[in-house]
């Protein structure tokens, strides 16, 4: 069991920039890849990026790549998402999320899910 605690997110203006953070605890060793998700308001939740503990390769949805940058430390046991050049329609909730699966990017393949933070863009 991984339990994932966020930080970050908040309001920015168009083009502007937001790191968001989570800490991985409990049994973080046990899930070899993280991933961060987004929902929007009347959508659905959407992968954004993933990450593999073990190696760090990324990988990213088209709609961000370029501009996000997924990280992780491993000796603090968190995982970041740098967010560049933002614009409205990346407006949501996003949620960190844990998964058995190497390079993992489909819902139910994450099995441990952070408590989510609004990212507002304004134009």
């Amino acid at each position: 069991q991984v339990q994932l605690v966020q930080s970050g997110g908040g309001l920015v203006q168009a083009g502007g920039s937001l790191r968001l953070s989570c800490v991985a605890s409990g049994r973080p060793f046990s899930s070899p890849a993280m991933g961060w998700f987004r929902q929007a308001p009347g959508k659905e939740r959407e992968f954004v990026a993933g990450i593999n503990w073990n190696g760090g390769s990324t990988y990213y949805a088209d709609s961000v790549k370029g501009r996000f940058t997924i990280s992780r430390d491993s000796a603090k046991n968190t995982v970041y998402l740098q967010m560049n050049s933002l614009k409205p329609e990346d407006t949501a909730v996003h949620h960190c999320a844990a998964s058995p699966f190497r390079g993992a990017r489909q819902r139910s393949d994450f099995r441990s899910w952070g408590q989510g933070t609004q990212v507002t863009v304004s134009s």
